[in-house]
């Protein structure tokens, strides 16, 4: 039924795991914290759960409440000075100001702007680089953190061919929402998860290479590299990932699940690397889209690596939302890899001593953009370890490890 609504109960709990658990990476907020909440208006009963969890855990929330259905006109109407206006006085003071921010991801119209000019959207993407850059510098000082979250609606189900009912049952599940404890849930995957960051961290691997359906890829880790898990940066997250260097990519990749960015769906992308660019990229939909985004400075080059165990992930549905798909379990699992900016905390050491001429240095990549892009197909990676063996970490959807 269209008219469905997840139970208060329900609102609380998931509020809970984001202001008590995602946020101070698994330690929840501290008192006299600033929470900024970003939520759009579809999304206002879980908005209202959060606000008033942080007022209960007490921190103080600064509420960026933002009304739906809307970006499409601006893109329609904003000429090219618009597009690129930063407004950085107002965007220096709010993040000097906050010490976490929490971002609904909610839809009343996964197409809405579908046919608007792609580099008009980027356009207004890179205008904003400089705030994306000032919240990454003092996240790596530790100062800052930040989650992502879902709320479902109707367009949202209906995209993923399910009904309210059925789209929120995964949301439950994959967020433990149905247990006593979700909390108590997510540090078991934590637990779990830090013994595979252990363990990849210790074998020493100087590139993977993967190898499956659609795919036949390298990629080399580089030097000061560590594996990491979601931390509570996105809720849910049952992922193991790296930012490698981007300079040791070789080969192709396919992805047999959609992409949806900048209001688009884009379907069967393709990509090729050549000393670490993409050399050849298609799509059999929206093409025009992914080609934009990929014309981004850097977005051409690989930010991030990871693999998802199917043994940890609820998640069994296609969700239409990257936020969920990039942790799909299956029968296989999945890969994904990300275009664009790598996480400076994949940094073995402080990333808050790293200049950024170093950043270029080690191989990390610097972009405007992150596009998660996923693939479910059985594959193997094999791990190139520096003492010239071979290992295998993954294989038919889960670790071997």
């Amino acid at each position: 039924m269209n008219d469905y609504k997840p139970s208060p109960e329900i609102l609380q709990k998931y509020a809970q795991v984001l202001v008590n658990f995602a946020l101070n990476s698994g330690n929840g907020v501290k008192k006299g914290e600033v929470v900024r909440l970003i939520v759009n208006e579809c999304a206002k009963p879980l908005y209202i759960a959060l606000r008033n969890q942080v007022l209960r855990s007490g921190a103080i929330p600064l509420t960026d409440y933002q009304p739906d259905d809307v970006a499409r006109q601006y893109y329609e109407l904003a000429n090219s000075d618009q597009l690129k206006f930063f407004p950085a006085k107002f965007m220096r003071g709010l993040i000097d100001q906050i010490d976490h921010s929490i971002a609904i991801i909610s839809e009343t119209d996964k197409h809405e702007l579908e046919g608007i000019d792609p580099q008009k959207i980027m356009t207004k993407s890179r205008a904003l680089k400089p705030a994306k850059d000032w919240r990454d510098a003092k996240e790596n000082a530790g100062k800052f953190t930040w989650t992502l979250a879902l709320y479902g609606t109707p367009a949202m189900a209906a995209e993923a061919k399910m009904t309210p009912s059925d789209y929120w049952d995964q949301i439950i599940k994959a967020c433990y929402l149905d247990a006593a404890d979700p909390i108590a849930k997510w540090r078991q995957v934590a637990r779990e998860n830090h013994r595979l960051q252990t363990k990849l961290n210790a074998l020493k691997i100087d590139k993977l290479h993967v190898k499956g359906d659609g795919v036949d890829l390298w990629i080399k880790i580089g030097p000061h590299r560590k594996w990491l898990d979601g931390g509570g940066r996105n809720i849910p997250s049952f992922e193991v990932f790296i930012s490698p260097d981007w300079r040791g990519t070789e080969g192709h990749i396919e992805f047999n699940q959609p992409l949806y960015r900048y209001g688009n769906l884009i379907e069967g992308i393709k990509l090729d690397f050549q000393d670490g660019q993409v050399v050849k990229s298609t799509a059999s939909k929206n093409y025009p889209v992914l080609k934009e985004m990929i014309a981004t400075e850097n977005a051409d080059k690989i930010g991030e690596f990871s693999l998802t165990d199917k043994r940890l992930s609820r998640i069994d549905k296609f969700m239409a939302e990257t936020l969920f798909d990039e942790n799909i379990s299956g029968p296989f699992g999945n890969t994904h890899i990300a275009l664009g900016s790598a996480y400076h905390d994949s940094y073995a050491g402080d990333p808050a001593k790293v200049a950024k001429t170093q950043w270029t240095k080690l191989g990390f990549n610097d972009s405007a953009v992150h596009t998660d892009i996923i693939s479910t197909t059985n594959r193997i990676a094999t791990a190139h370890l520096e003492d010239g063996t071979q290992k295998i970490i993954y294989r038919n959807g889960q670790f071997t490890l």
